[in-house]
């Protein structure tokens, strides 16, 4: 059974950083994408990032360029986002997740094949 565990959340001042983390258990495959997702309160959640197990290539939507960067552990299977520069923008509740495959899109990216999903870690910015 796959599992998604997300961890690293938590309350920050505005300005400062974060690193959220995603380990995956009962995964099987070696060539996978995990993409990291953000709901903000009262809004939809939406895919902020992306990254191929294969080569690391990361994939980002154009609001994140710059201050996020995601990264794989291959051996721990496990996925990580960096935040610096936090802004009270980026409170909100975070999930990594399995998926078939990310894209080159004008937004950042495309991605489609959501499979598993994490339970989600709480990030709160204050100004």
């Amino acid at each position: 059974q796959v599992q998604l565990v997300e961890s690293g959340g938590g309350l920050v001042q505005s300005g400062g950083s974060l690193r959220l983390a995603c380990v995956a258990s009962g995964f099987t495959l070696d060539n996978f994408y995990i993409g990291w997702f953000r709901q903000a309160p009262g809004k939809v959640r939406k895919g902020i990032a992306c990254i191929r197990s294969s080569d690391g290539r990361p994939y980002y939507v154009e609001e994140v360029k710059g201050r996020f960067a995601i990264s794989m552990d291959n051996a721990r299977k496990a996925a990580y986002l960096q935040i610096d520069n936090v802004t009270p923008d980026d409170t909100g509740v975070y999930y990594c997740a399995t998926l078939a495959e990310c894209l080159p899109a004008p937004s950042g990216y495309y991605y489609h094949g959501e499979d598993h999903w994490g339970q989600g870690t709480q990030v709160t910015v204050s100004s």
